[in-house]
């Protein structure tokens, strides 16, 4: 009797491990491409004029990656020695390379996010700078939704928008998974992200492209945006490629992330039954409490149960179109049969 071939990887590291669908790869090989830094792709024509209709906004941009798209908003809102005000545990300020600072030479303001991932706007109103020549000149709020798999609600966004256009800064959201925080609140993109100056979406989290950004927001400031995309070497050819992916995303697999939302729960229930501490779920991020001691021990026992997983005293488990409920449950229990001290 042949043996079983082994089981397929779970691979819970993050939503971005994920590959093309056949479907998905379909559509890439058909795109029709042109030079997009001429702006004759029409496939990237299409995905921009897409996503700002989606979003409301009066214009869009492809970046090949968030990280460039968030870079080259803060630097089409700030100027040299200009400030932003931002979350310490905001990807723009603690995951992207100082970017923002190093290539923008734009002053961080960071403030502690609340336990909801919020910004206390009392603290953000206080850490708005006079005008005084002493100070760098605060230009920009930079908020995040979802922030470590947390949704931001839209009364919250509506409080710190006013405060804004009150004390006259512009916004940026980083949308990297806005589309889980809307399928979570049931709201449309264009609702939820209403009055934003410039958002960040990615394509290639959970709607699961190889890769792309789209930067959507008000026309003038995409506009200098394009110009710091070259600046910035993001500029690409035949990117209709990409962009086909991404048409694809918004039409499959938007609504199919409530199924990644619905295994995380699946997940946090079988890791606490299991006696693992688990913080509550909102979207699609599972947080585990492991023993600093036992964290090289769990990853091994992980990886030799064909599980991967970044294993540090607080765990970060993320699902994704790639790991269906079977491959949930046998996380669940490739994690139960870890030696408990």
């Amino acid at each position: 009797m042949s043996a079983q071939p082994p089981a397929a990887p779970v691979d819970l590291r993050s939503d971005t491990v994920t590959r093309p669908s056949p479907a998905m790869r379909e559509a890439m090989a058909r795109a029709e491409v042109g030079d997009d830094v001429f702006g004759d792709d029409p496939t990237v024509n299409a995905l921009q004029e897409r996503a700002a209709a989606l979003f409301g906004m009066e214009a869009a941009l492809f970046f090949p990656t968030g990280t460039q798209s968030n870079l080259a908003a803060l630097m089409a809102h700030c100027g040299r020695g200009e400030e932003v005000i931002v979350g310490q545990d905001a990807h723009t300020y603690r995951y992207e390379g100082g970017g923002a600072a190093v290539l923008g030479s734009i002053q961080p303001q960071p403030l502690a996010n609340l336990p909801d991932g919020t910004l206390d706007l009392a603290m953000v109103d206080a850490a708005i700078k006079p005008d005084d020549s002493h100070f760098a000149i605060t230009r920009l709020i930079a908020l995040e939704n979802t922030i470590g798999g947390k949704v931001i609600g839209r009364d919250y966004l509506s409080r710190a928008l006013t405060l804004a256009w009150k004390r006259g800064l512009s916004t940026h959201l980083d949308g990297a998974r806005i589309f889980n925080a809307a399928v979570k609140l049931g709201m449309p993109v264009n609702l939820l992200c209403a009055g934003f100056d410039t958002v960040s979406v990615c394509l290639s989290k959970g709607l699961g492209t190889p890769a792309g950004t789209v930067l959507v927001g008000h026309r003038g400031l995409v506009d200098k945006a394009r110009r710091i995309r070259k600046m910035l070497g993001g500029g690409m050819r035949q990117a209709g490629i990409l962009a086909a992916a991404g048409l694809y995303a918004l039409e499959h697999n938007v609504a199919r992330l409530a199924e990644d939302h619905a295994n995380a729960e699946r997940l946090a229930r079988g890791l606490a039954a299991a006696g693992f501490d688990v913080e509550p779920v909102q979207t699609n991020m599972v947080f585990v409490k492991v023993p600093k001691a036992s964290c090289g021990a769990l990853q091994q026992h992980l990886a030799a149960a064909r599980v991967s997983a970044i294993v540090t005293p607080r765990t970060r488990l993320v699902t994704h179109l790639d790991v269906d409920a079977a491959g949930i449950d046998r996380a669940v229990a490739a994690f139960a049969g870890f030696p408990k001290a």
